[in-house]
């Protein structure tokens, strides 16, 4: 059968190698295709921003918030909704066909390419989606490294997004997201500088992490050591997912004094942690483990849930929840109903609230709680325990397990390494990865759980922090001297932008898995082998070996 798509972007890609017919997360090919020509769209707009800031013209916000949102909404298992995409795209020729024409009036010369000039009706967007997608370069190795560059940009889209919904901002990186992607539309770089600027795309990437951090410490706190319930009460309740927490927020205050309790799922469970949502007597506990569990996990929640972010499984067709779920912002499935932002920045979730009223309240599937809630201020806050069991030789290595969780079967590693870890080994982690091995009872030394869970992938900030301090604590010149090895896993964009950000701050031998990505071309394997030491993983007795754990 002729391939009616392409996509590799995630750690699930079939056979490592590509999504030819339907894709392993459930996209169709025509959502696939919609996407890649959103992303082509989002280039020529990227070209002529590029070229008016060039002249001393700046654009409009409305150009970088529009370019953040598509970029966020082809993230996988963000968006399945054809209409909401192709909608993007035509809202997309709009703005690009708003910039040309400021190009115009300056005296500008408008480049003849094809991201810039093609424009057509939604009826014939597809046969246009068919000549741009991945495959258009030809090129295997300019190709692997244009597509790390453009998924790290996803993950940094993620990341902007959350943080200009609480007001927080740097114009600086949006510029940086143009001048990237117009650079790999009209510049015809050389494995190089696609080299540089894979690397400068780790740095901005820091910087996109260190912008939402502060968005979140400073709207609701630092997060600080939390218990969290994964029981269940009486009352009706709402399950809200993804990673935004502004959603949340709003929701908390609507959902006050109704009777419905409100739970976590998924990547939203560090939302505990922080100070400013103890007061929501009804924000209970986390309901669930990692995203991909969600269809037997939804039915037995029984209420409806609010996907804020990506980690979308679609739902079997008879699905008792299917009815239930909302989306919103990069978010969107057929037949599911989405929650817009009003004028005034706020959205309306009483719907969401009066369904959940005629529910049943949760099943129970699990009894207990989790810890978390260590972030970079909260370790720090603990720092000399830590440096005078390091100096004791009561912790003899860190090991970061951030990332992402997923299906595969050969996942089950992290959790078989994590119970073989020795008793005098500490796992640093954020991310839904963590899943694998946060309810094990892996206990403390003295004191400091065996497990400290910074938060979010976003949160694989406070991870490098915590580093850079026990570097600066031992005295040390470098990140790489310290006893820290890093094995993580990965899915989906935003832990590609957190890899960037790590080999950016100079951090080396990094292992990947469950598997390298299928994007990587041989050629630009080894540079990254020979210039970072970035490898995969085999098995747990092994790698512990290679570690030198055990």
């Amino acid at each position: 059968m002729d391939a009616q798509m392409f996509c590799f972007q995630c750690q699930e890609t079939a056979k490592n190698q590509g999504c030819l017919i339907k894709g392993v997360c459930g996209k169709l090919p025509s959502t696939a295709r919609l996407q890649d020509l959103l992303l082509f769209v989002v280039r020529g707009i990227s070209v002529a921003e590029r070229l008016l800031r060039q002249n001393g013209i700046n654009v409009e916000r409305e150009i970088y918030v529009f370019n953040t949102d598509a970029l966020f909404c082809t993230i996988t298992n963000a968006n399945f909704d054809d209409d909401s995409i192709a909608a993007r795209v035509e809202k997309g020729l709009q703005l690009r066909d708003r910039l040309k024409a400021l190009l115009i009036q300056h005296d500008i010369n408008v480049p003849q390419v094809d991201a810039l000039t093609w424009s057509d009706v939604r009826e014939n967007f597809d046969a246009k989606a068919g000549e741009v997608g991945v495959l258009a370069e030809k090129d295997e190795d300019k190709r692997s490294l244009t597509e790390l560059i453009i998924y790290g940009l996803k993950g940094l889209a993620a990341y902007v997004e959350h943080a200009e919904r609480l007001g927080y901002e740097d114009l600086d990186i949006n510029r940086f997201m143009c001048d990237a992607l117009a650079a790999l539309t009209v510049d015809h770089l050389d494995v190089e500088a696609l080299i540089a600027l894979t690397l400068r795309t780790g740095e901005f990437g820091v910087k996109g992490m260190e912008i939402l951090d502060r968005a979140n410490t400073g709207s609701y706190g630092h997060p600080e050591i939390t218990e969290v319930s994964i029981d269940v009460r009486s009352n009706p309740g709402i399950l809200i997912s993804g990673h935004d927490l502004k959603d949340l927020e709003m929701l908390l205050e609507q959902t006050e004094g109704t009777g419905v309790d409100v739970y976590t799922h998924g990547e939203m469970l560090p939302a505990h942690y922080y100070p400013a949502f103890k007061k929501y007597k009804h924000f209970v506990g986390n309901y669930g483990n990692a995203w991909w569990q969600q269809r037997a996990e939804f039915t037995s929640f029984n209420g409806p849930i609010l996907f804020t972010t990506n980690c979308i499984v679609p739902p079997l067709s008879n699905a008792s929840y299917k009815d239930k779920v909302f989306t919103t912002n990069a978010t969107g499935y057929p037949g599911w109903k989405h929650v817009t932002t009003g004028a005034d920045g706020k959205k309306d979730f009483s719907e969401i609230i009066a369904l959940a009223k005629t529910c049943p309240a949760p099943t129970s599937i699990e009894k207990g709680s989790i810890v978390g809630g260590f972030a970079h201020n909260q370790v720090f806050a603990l720092a000399d325990k830590v440096v005078d069991a390091v100096k004791s030789g009561a912790i003899k290595k860190f090991v970061v397990m951030s990332g992402c969780d997923g299906r595969q079967a050969g996942r089950d590693y992290y959790a078989d390494f994590a119970k073989a870890l020795p008793q005098d080994t500490v796992i640093l982690t954020s991310g839904c990865a963590k899943y694998r091995y946060n309810k094990l009872a892996l206990g403390d030394i003295n004191g400091i759980p065996r497990v400290l869970d910074a938060g979010q992938c976003n949160d694989s900030y406070s991870l490098a922090l915590i580093a850079l301090k026990l570097k600066e604590v031992f005295g040390l010149d470098n990140v790489n001297d310290l006893p820290i090895v890093y094995n993580i896993a990965w899915y989906e964009q935003k832990a590609i932008i957190v890899l960037l950000g790590l080999l950016y701050l100079g951090v080396k031998n990094i292992h990947v898995g469950p598997t390298l990505p299928g994007f990587l071309s041989p050629n630009v394997t080894k540079v990254l082998v020979d210039n970072f030491g970035i490898a995969g993983i085999t098995d747990v007795e092994n790698d512990m070996k290679l570690f030198g754990i055990a």
